[in-house]
């Protein structure tokens, strides 16, 4: 099998410890492969290694020739989404994956505790639409509720994605997150600067104390992320169902278990939160179609009030602050998003601190695309593990104390030629929309590169992306895909 091109914007010393197929050896090479896939997997692989007809739909390598890519902030969750395309799984599948793999291996960003904001353009519908899984604040009060928590959302989001275009099993999609739980990862430069940066308060919970300082001082890159009591709640997930979480056994032990957390969550909060389908906020650029995350995700809405600036040649500094006093605006209420987007404010000032976000971006070779942004409302969300599942949970959102996340995404497909142009995602707090909208507009506006198009976002902003100039279904030789250099992220696309 030969290499996947990749875009290695971190250090090659973390890829080398995060991917053991960069090591030489097929036996190495296998023993990769088996600690990513089910024990039902085993035996197919065993079998294919042994002799055989080739790979079979579900294993590594049934896909030959181009497999699309994906790009994740955290390395492991890309490797998953790509070995993921390369058993036959759609893009849909592959952002499923890497989106509970993030949970495992990002937990300062993202999370079964969190919620996100996903775009998914399906080739079958020639259509974009956005998938809103954001977690409302609870409702508890009391002496039990000091850390405000918002209601799980993640599960049942990636649930929602995975209808639209789905087309491996949806438990088979959770098996590489549970399996990193429950046999470590290697922790990623990403996660240890963040538990660098709040450690302090962060440890002085046993529980998470626990699972990130597990001999007494914050993990570092490199070292194993053990987390067996969230192996057990993924495993719970893959076997009764998302379901289970939300209005089942699992969810009375939510209720229960939450309440020592301090974010005490009632099973009729989480039987009542549901994800949502929704058009996104869309123009036309030349003959493609560009679509943004719709609010309550208005992180959309201020990188499509940026792009629109862009367009009309202001700054990047202006675009950003007239994207940003759009979504003040719509928080604020009086004005919808249609509105806003056809007439902006001027940019503001005195914005409120906002949260930490992830995303990721995925691609396969049929052109249907996903891109993604997750939070947890703040860096490890409340800062306490749910004990026995394993979870952060969610910080409340509330005026004045904890502000939403922007949730950044934008997608471009051609509906007269049904496919896919181009996909990308910002983080960076108040800096997201911009990350989201810049690389859009020098890559289609200004015809750059990817990966130069990533590159150009301002300070703290970070962006993903995958482009195709020819359109995919097209020229796969002309698809990249690139994560930010500054970014701890990976990007990979191309042959098998």
């Amino acid at each position: 099998m030969s290499s996947i091109a990749r875009n290695r914007p971190g250090r090659p010393s973390s890829l080398e410890a995060l991917s053991p197929r960069r090591r030489p050896g097929g036996r190495l090479a296998l023993v990769g492969l088996l600690a990513l896939t089910g024990c039902g997997t085993v035996n197919n692989v065993l079998g294919s290694v042994a002799g055989g007809g080739g790979p079979a739909e579900g294993q590594l390598g049934y896909v030959q020739g181009f497999l699309g890519g994906a790009v994740a902030d955290e390395p492991r969750a890309a490797l998953v989404a790509r070995d993921v395309l390369s058993s036959g799984g759609t893009a849909v599948d592959a952002a499923v994956a890497a989106g509970f793999t993030l949970a495992v291996t990002l937990p300062s960003r993202s999370g079964l505790g969190g919620g996100g904001a996903c775009l998914v353009y399906t080739h079958a519908r020639n259509a974009t639409e956005a998938v809103l899984f954001q977690g409302a604040a609870t409702t508890a009060s009391g002496p039990r509720a000091d850390r405000p928590a918002a209601v799980p959302m993640l599960a049942r989001g990636l649930f929602a994605l995975h209808t639209r275009a789905g087309r491996r099993p949806f438990e088979e999609l959770v098996v590489p997150a549970e399996q990193l739980a429950r046999f470590g990862a290697s922790t990623s430069r990403a996660l240890a600067q963040d538990l660098a940066s709040v450690a302090g308060p962060l440890l002085a919970d046993p529980a998470a104390r626990a699972v990130f300082a597990p001999a007494g001082t914050p993990l570092r890159e490199g070292e194993t992320l053990l987390q067996p009591d969230l192996a057990t709640t993924l495993a719970s997930l893959r076997t009764a169902g998302v379901g289970d979480l939300h209005q089942g056994a699992l969810a009375r032990r939510v209720e229960q278990l939450s309440a020592q957390a301090g974010g005490p969550i009632r099973v009729e909060e989480l039987r009542a939160a549901l994800p949502a389908f929704a058009p996104p906020l869309q123009m036309s650029v030349g003959n493609d179609l560009l679509s943004f995350l719709p609010p309550p995700a208005d992180g959309g809405l201020a990188a499509a009030v940026a792009f629109k600036a862009l367009q009309g040649n202001a700054s990047t500094e202006a675009a950003g602050q007239q994207g940003l006093a759009a979504a003040m605006a719509w928080r604020q209420g009086g004005r919808d998003a249609a509105s806003l987007l056809a007439s902006p404010p001027a940019g503001g000032a005195g914005l409120p601190v906002l949260p930490a976000s992830a995303s990721l971006v995925t691609l396969d070779r049929e052109g249907n695309a996903v891109t993604c942004a997750f939070s947890l409302n703040n860096l490890f969300g409340t800062g306490r593990v749910v004990p026995q599942l394993g979870f952060l949970l969610a910080a409340a959102p509330a005026r004045g104390r904890v502000e939403p996340p922007l949730l950044s995404a934008v997608l471009a497909h051609n509906a007269s030629l049904k496919a896919f142009r181009y996909a990308g995602a910002g983080t960076g707090q108040a800096e997201a929309p911009l990350a989201a909208a810049l690389p859009a507009a020098a890559h289609l506006l200004g015809r750059q590169p990817v990966a130069a198009a990533v590159a150009a976002v301002p300070e703290p902003g970070r962006a993903n992306a995958i482009g195709c100039t020819a359109y995919m279904p097209g020229r796969p030789d002309q698809c990249s895909a690139a994560a930010d250099p500054r970014s701890a992220g990976l990007a990979v696309a191309g042959q098998q």
